[in-house]
């Protein structure tokens, strides 16, 4: 390469650049607007939830920080979907791939994009939590903690990052988003079916069903054993569809 056509040729946009890009795209639909609209009120919807319905003594800032990420956490798969497929539905990938040609550098975008949102609607379930243990005191309701631990609030950005890194895996895989969606939510759910029903696959179930493996991970003494169920059963449903998605990905024509 010569000292002119290097002047000439662009200069190849960071990792922080184009996590930027991939987390404007968030709102550039109506779609995604929505979407995200939708995981606030589920976090804020759980809040009340709690100080009304709750035993009193549960009714402190740790329970409610727990309610509000519920929501979140089954809507947040969603956005990883939608951060890769509305590449194709919205015909933006023949730009997208044309301008940054390198499309793992893009899919890392959309991985770090996705995380830091997570980790957003974590922080934002930390003040809920606050505000409703706040509302609490002052209507009389509650009784519960005001401290939040730390280590809740490190396995729920954990959490967060592990669901939507999933749905981005599920969307790199299959690339159309209502298949996406639907295939993500009906085969962990066959699977835990099949290991109630079959006493055989009872065990497997144990190590492959994320209901359950990554719940483990709210106790505060989460074993050896509970690590490496979460270890195998994210490997088989983020690690390995995101690898097979990428491959994918990288040979897939755009038109």
């Amino acid at each position: 390469m010569t000292a002119a056509t290097a002047l000439l040729e662009p200069a190849r946009p960071s990792l922080a650049r184009l996590t930027a890009v991939e987390l404007r795209k968030t709102v550039d639909t109506r779609a995604g607007r929505w979407l995200l609209v939708l995981i606030g009120v589920a976090a804020l919807a759980m809040v009340p939830v709690v100080l009304f319905a709750a035993p009193k003594d549960e009714r402190g800032v740790p329970e409610m920080f727990v309610a509000s990420q519920t929501g979140v956490a089954l809507l947040l798969p969603v956005l990883g979907i939608l951060s890769v497929t509305s590449e194709w539905s919205q015909r933006t990938a023949l730009a997208t791939f044309a301008l940054v040609p390198g499309r793992g550098r893009v899919l890392a975008a959309k991985l770090l994009g996705g995380v830091a949102l997570g980790a957003a609607f974590a922080c934002a379930g930390v003040l809920l939590s606050f505000a409703g243990r706040t509302a609490g005191a002052v209507l009389g309701r509650s009784s519960g903690s005001w401290t939040m631990p730390m280590s809740l609030l490190g396995t729920a950005l954990l959490l967060a990052a592990i669901w939507v890194s999933m749905g981005v895996a599920f969307g790199t895989l299959l690339m159309n988003t209502p298949l996406a969606i639907v295939m993500f939510f009906l085969l962990p759910t066959l699977w835990s079916t099949l290991g109630e029903m079959v006493a055989r696959l009872r065990g497997p179930a144990g190590w492959l069903d994320t209901n359950k493996t990554l719940i483990a991970l709210l106790d505060p003494d989460v074993s050896g054993s509970a690590w490496a169920r979460v270890a195998t059963s994210v490997t088989v449903w983020l690690a390995v569809p995101l690898a097979i998605g990428m491959l994918r990905l990288t040979r897939r024509e755009v038109k």
